[in-house]
């Protein structure tokens, strides 16, 4: 008997893991290599597919792409402010109302693809410079969660969400057979 997938959680949701070494060195994969596999899961999409929804009353696969770089300028931020201040109060933002604003609705998504390339390369190289204690001793507080949030929790929970959107695409393209 087959399971139903649900398909606003691809690859389930995350989960926070232990510190270790291989763990950090996968999670820094995943945020070094989410450009490339992005741009691979939108190759040769057609207009008509990329306003698709990636499931029924979810984003449209455009605004996905769109909000996979506003999401991930927010969590650079997020790690430069953790490194720079004392626990800052980190700013939650309304995805969804992001997801509706003109710059989405008007600009083809290699804009934010581009933009990701430049963003990964960035902060690949700011996640290498910091140590494992760092890592897991410097924090965030995010106000809407009520929740102090170490950078190592944060490098999961980013590099989960790199793979989470990318397996939307990825999942939408197999059911449509594209």
């Amino acid at each position: 008997m087959e399971t139903a997938i649900d398909l606003r959680y691809p690859i389930g949701k995350y989960s926070t893991k232990e510190f270790s070494r291989d763990q950090r060195e996968q999670w820094m994969a995943d945020i070094r290599f989410l450009p490339n596999l992005l741009e691979q899961s939108l190759q040769n999409l057609d207009e008509a597919q990329l306003h698709t929804p990636y499931r029924e009353g979810g984003w449209t696969v455009h605004q996905l792409v769109h909000h996979i770089a506003d999401s991930h300028m927010n969590a650079y931020m997020r790690f430069k402010l953790g490194m720079t201040e004392e626990n800052p109060t980190i700013k939650p933002y309304e995805e969804n109302d992001w997801a509706h604003l003109a710059d989405v609705a008007a600009l083809p998504v290699n804009t934010s693809v581009t933009l990701l390339f430049a963003l990964h390369t960035r902060w690949d190289h700011f996640l290498r410079s910091l140590s494992d204690e760092v890592l897991q001793q410097r924090t965030v507080f995010h106000p809407e969660h009520q929740q102090q949030m170490t950078l190592w929790y944060l490098l999961g929970m980013y590099a989960w969400h790199s793979r989470h959107h990318v397996a939307h695409i990825n999942a939408l393209r197999e059911r449509m057979g594209w």
